[in-house]
């Protein structure tokens, strides 16, 4: 451990942070725009919708949890962070080429495949470089830098429909030069803890199972994520209240701007008070904003609640990812991000896909009030988790 990372956050967390943000550039050039042109242009529906974003993000979920697994073995966990950047970058542009549903579906499954291979080594890599005490504050940075990419990639997206060309397939294709950017900067200027030197938890580290406690709080991360479907669902119904689609962008925008300034502060307060009670507080805002998505009539309602719901993620993003470095050694770490990963994306296959039907069956209202409803469930178990830890360790 270096003085530099006692001090303040390495310079490495926040270059590995630059690749995120432009990266998420690239992604949210797309993103905001992807609802509307499966809709409008290649006439798709909401299930359909639900079923790309569900199997895209279960396909990147499988992959973290091989790439978790091999970065504890290897040596070295760059390259597969390496190797995932530099798939997605080149796959995801190639939406702006697509002739219908299915070919967007084979494009998000490459994309998210190399967002699989690079996210718990990534993880891993930056659990290295800081101590225990610093990890929520470095992982709230991690994440600020990511959403600041996705307020740019969405401006830039509104700026270059309203000025620039005249079709979304242009702006998806434009999308190939922050993503390459990322890659370059990734390759030559992250540097990495050699195994031999990754700092330690203070646990004794050892080869072996993830422990009992680790599994108990996947399984509830898993419950939540059974309410927690696509954010394309929110963009569908901003869609449905009004929004204009070039707007949408920016109120992806003004979402991602929320996220960013609050995500450090969201990460350091988990340092302060505790990742379980920080969770705790994200996930009531989650079951509050869907709650306010099923009822919202007006468009300058939209925009509020867009902000407010923001702040579910400044609150959870960096502590969760804290809690389970926090819960196993660094010679499992890599293991145990890649369960965690595996474990919630997979179960957002069916959150999206039954959402979505449940929007065709039911209407966006019921929808939303299950969604709410299943993410108060999972709080009251998290407290329970919380109760049982703290009673164990004294």
């Amino acid at each position: 451990m270096t003085n530099e990372g006692r001090g303040r956050i390495p310079k490495g967390v926040v270059t590995l942070g630059w690749v995120s943000l432009l990266s998420d550039v690239s992604s949210d050039m797309i993103f905001p725009l992807l609802p509307d042109f499966l809709t409008r242009t290649l006439k798709a529906g909401p299930a359909a919708l639900g079923l790309i974003e569900g199997v895209a993000e279960a396909t990147a979920s499988l992959m973290k949890m091989v790439s978790g697994w091999w970065s504890d073995r290897a040596r070295r966990r760059k390259p597969l962070v390496v190797a995932g950047y530099s798939l997605a970058a080149a796959a995801r542009p190639l939406i702006g080429l697509a002739a219908d549903w299915g070919q967007v579906l084979a494009i998000r499954f490459t994309d998210r495949v190399g967002k699989g291979i690079r996210t718990s080594p990534r993880d891993a890599l930056l659990a290295d470089l800081v101590p225990p005490e610093k990890r929520g504050r470095a992982f709230g940075l991690q994440r600020a830098m990511d959403n600041a990419g996705a307020v740019v990639g969405p401006l830039l997206a509104a700026f270059l429909l309203r000025f620039v060309v005249s079709d979304e397939r242009s702006v998806f294709l434009l999308a190939a030069i922050p993503g390459l950017a990322a890659v370059l900067i990734l390759i030559f200027l992250v540097k990495e803890v050699p195994k031999e030197r990754r700092i330690e938890t203070g646990a004794r580290a050892i080869v072996g199972p993830l422990p009992g406690r680790f599994w108990m709080a996947i399984g509830i991360f898993v419950l939540f994520t059974l309410a927690s479907s696509t954010d394309a669902f929110l963009l569908l119904r901003a869609q449905d209240a009004g929004i204009p689609v070039w707007q949408l962008p920016l109120l992806w925008a003004g979402f991602h701007a929320v996220k960013s300034l609050a995500g450090v502060p969201g990460g350091a307060l988990s340092d302060r008070i505790g990742r379980v009670k920080t969770i705790v507080a994200g996930w009531i805002v989650y079951a509050l904003s869907y709650v306010g998505f099923a009822f919202v009539s007006g468009t300058w309602q939209l925009w509020g609640l867009f902000a407010f719901y923001a702040l579910y993620y400044a609150l959870t993003e960096g502590a969760e990812r804290a809690l389970v470095a926090d819960l196993v050694s660094s010679d499992l770490r890599g293991r145990a991000f890649g369960a965690f990963h595996a474990s919630v994306g997979l179960a957002a296959l069916p959150a999206s896909v039954l959402f979505g039907v449940w929007w065709k069956a039911f209407g966006p209202h019921v929808a939303f009030l299950i969604g709410a409803a299943i993410a108060v469930a999972a709080t009251i178990a998290l407290l329970v988790f919380q109760f049982r830890r703290a009673g164990t360790e004294a």
